[in-house]
């Protein structure tokens, strides 16, 4: 897949149509930066917006992934199966953010406990020391997996580990 290509002809649709990044970025609900990414070929869209993205310039999503405009259109069968690929691809994201603000949760939870039993100068009593300790670590280990998970990073954490595994 030729990202620069896809950016080429993602730009001269939008043009064809008349419209600017802004526009094309208020429609899609993303910024004009990330339709000017798109358009450079440095980032693709999500697989949601491609979906739609075909639909909003009328085209199939094999010209859009290929760059170029088809003599053949996609027969209605592959269609519906890329929608469901699309629909299970947003579920599962849906799914993982669920989780990831449920931790959030814990972790905020946490701090505020840990944040109580210091200000109240318990923190270092007793049981209290450790409870509070416990606090301070779970809500310090959530947010550096938060900070992970969120970044561009979990994908080269990922390529390692497969890699590691590999060996």
């Amino acid at each position: 897949m030729d990202q620069i290509k896809i950016g080429n002809f993602l730009k001269e649709l939008r043009k064809e149509n008349g419209f600017t990044q802004e526009q094309l970025a208020q429609h899609f609900n993303v910024s004009s930066r990330t339709v000017s990414r798109w358009e450079c070929g440095r980032n693709m869209p999500d697989l949601d917006i491609l979906i739609e993205m075909c639909d909003y310039y009328e085209v199939d999503l094999r010209e859009l992934l290929d760059g170029e405009r088809k003599e053949v259109k996609m027969n209605q069968e592959l269609e519906e199966t890329v929608l469901k690929v699309a629909d299970y691809s947003n579920e599962e994201k849906i799914r993982l953010t669920k989780i990831l603000h449920f931790f959030s949760w814990i972790g905020v939870i946490c701090f505020i406990i840990f944040m109580v039993l210091e200000g109240n100068g318990l923190a270092e009593k007793g049981v209290y020391a450790h409870i509070a300790s416990f606090c301070q670590g779970v809500s310090f280990g959530i947010l550096v997996i938060t900070v992970i998970y969120t970044s561009r990073y979990m994908a080269k954490i990922k390529n390692f580990k497969m890699r590691m595994i590999k060996r």
